[in-house]
């Protein structure tokens, strides 16, 4: 989308110089009221009340501005331009500043409750640090003066304006969580490679990123960071999962037992036979094995085998 956004290039004056300016207008006003007043002078009285009605009018033209903040020029409707420079300035007193924010802001949504690629219903909760990059589309765009509290306020109350950008920011931020989370698994099933929401955070991350920036672009907000930080199974499954996970964990360490133990039996077969301690034929090394095998792995209800057949080692 083409970017609109450029500086305001209007007359500008030194917000001290043009305040001592209007003083003497205002001290000039009121001398000519005072006199003509007095001496019964129209012509004189008439300049002193437009003098002073002028001096009051260009009191609506400062602009008092703070480092990352920005006002959006409008002359009668008509953008004219972003203004940024801080400090104390004076304006066309026609034109109306709307005050825009470009400080960062963080927002850390509540967790919502999505469907993963597998469809099971997890909980996700993300944070997401965000600033207002182009002021033409963030006021012309979006709609952002009607979602605001009060729309005749939005010029003068910066914070009920970037209140309604901050609400824009929470729907789509939403969306895109959604987005994101059902696209990956929660936890790896079959595959081991395969990316999924608890192993591959960075990943999700920089989907979530990308996501984000899509969705908000049109709104000129840029995003600085974005993470999932929550994340678990819903409530209704949680304890089942739980125990899927424990027996997962089981059968994982009965299988490193086991491969343990099939290696220290291998070893001293081969340590035996090695060194001529005892010969053994095949009978007896089942025998053998079979026995060492309910001394490693812990297994009291295994019996020795006295005869299997041929082992192959």
């Amino acid at each position: 989308m083409e970017n609109q956004e450029f500086t305001f290039k209007g007359a500008t004056v030194n917000g001290f110089l043009a305040f001592a300016i209007i003083l003497l207008i205002l001290a000039e006003g009121a001398v000519l009221t005072g006199y003509g007043a007095e001496y019964e002078n129209v012509a004189k009285l008439v300049a002193g009340v437009l003098l002073l009605l002028v001096g009051l009018f260009c009191l609506k033209g400062f602009i008092r501005q703070e480092p990352n903040e920005a006002r959006v020029m409008l002359f009668f409707g008509k953008y004219r331009g972003t203004f940024k420079r801080v400090g104390f300035t004076w304006v066309n007193p026609l034109i109306t500043p709307k005050k825009l924010s470009l400080r960062a802001r963080n927002l850390d949504g509540e967790p919502i409750k999505v469907n993963d690629k597998q469809g099971n219903p997890v909980m996700i909760g993300l944070v997401l640090v965000w600033k207002l990059k182009d002021t033409y589309k963030a006021m012309f765009e979006i709609d952002a003066q009607t979602m605001a509290h009060g729309a005749a306020a939005v010029g003068q109350d910066v914070s009920s304006i970037m209140r309604a950008f901050e609400n824009f920011v929470k729907i789509q931020s939403d969306a895109a969580l959604r987005q994101v989370a059902g696209q990956y698994a929660y936890d790896n099933t079959d595959s081991d490679d395969e990316i999924t929401l608890r192993s591959g955070s960075d990943e999700v991350n920089s989907e979530l990123e990308t996501k984000l920036d899509e969705r908000l672009a049109m709104a000129g907000i840029e995003i600085v960071e974005a993470r999932v930080n929550y994340l678990a199974y819903a409530p209704e499954i949680a304890a089942v999962m739980l125990r899927r996970q424990q027996a997962d964990a089981i059968i994982a360490a009965r299988e490193k037992i086991v491969e343990g133990a099939v290696g220290m039996v291998k070893m001293a077969l081969d340590k035996l036979a090695k060194d001529e301690v005892v010969e053994l034929d095949d009978d007896k090394k089942a025998a053998m094995v079979s026995n060492l095998m309910v001394v490693l792995c812990g297994d009291d209800t295994a019996q020795p085998v006295v005869n299997t057949g041929t082992l192959n080692m």
